[in-house]
């Protein structure tokens, strides 16, 4: 029990319950006043990928897609768990990096939380025939300032496909809803992460969302 004297404890980490999946995330400050509860699925391991995968899939089964578009690098094993969880096997990986096959691809500016300064996302127009008035997802594993799912939902619609749900593994905060206005009515997660505030000598306290 803290005495009346004693500091408070350095919160360093938050557990959340991903769809009966505990997960226990290291708070991460992205900057001096700021942190998040920081996921890396890529260190999770393959039954965590199999556990997201089969229950977003569960969510998006009855909206019947036929595609899945994930954006890379972390949404890489959720667009290739889901899509195999709803019994499909393409899928679409929107990229960020300036491959040279990507010379002549569509493109959309983001920024993330994680990330410094604004990227670029792309779509190879040699995937365009396969989205043309498809139905399809769109999955990523986190949502947090929705950038990433702004720019993959412009370049959906650019494709003429038919965006029908959208995906995260955990929603981060709450400032996504405001950037995706009434697109973010389609928005599936497993869980939710608060964001934190720097109280000072290392603590770290969720912020009170409205």
């Amino acid at each position: 029990m803290m005495t009346q004297n004693e500091p408070p404890r350095a919160q360093t980490s938050w557990t959340v319950d991903v769809a009966g999946y505990e997960l226990t995330l290291p708070i991460t400050p992205v900057s001096p006043d700021r942190a998040i509860a920081l996921m890396m699925i890529t260190d999770l391991g393959v039954s965590f990928g199999e556990h997201i995968g089969a229950a977003l899939a569960e969510r998006f089964r009855p909206l019947e897609p036929e595609i899945v578009i994930g954006t890379a690098t972390l949404g890489i094993p959720v667009a290739i768990e889901v899509t195999r969880h709803l019994g499909l096997d393409r899928y679409i990986i929107l990229q960020k990096s300036p491959k040279k096959h990507l010379a002549d691809a569509l493109t959309h500016s983001l920024s993330s939380v994680t990330s410094h300064g604004t990227q670029e996302l792309r779509l190879d127009r040699a995937a365009l025939p396969l989205l043309m008035h498809r139905r399809v997802v769109v999955v990523d594993d986190v949502i947090a300032t929705g950038s990433s799912f702004m720019a993959s939902l412009a370049l959906a619609r650019q494709a003429s496909a038919e965006v029908v749900g959208l995906g995260a593994i955990l929603t981060d905060g709450t400032a996504w809803r405001r950037k995706l206005g009434g697109d973010a009515a389609m928005v599936q997660a497993l869980a939710h992460v608060p964001q934190f505030r720097n109280v000072g000598l290392g603590h770290w306290e969720p912020i009170v969302e409205e």
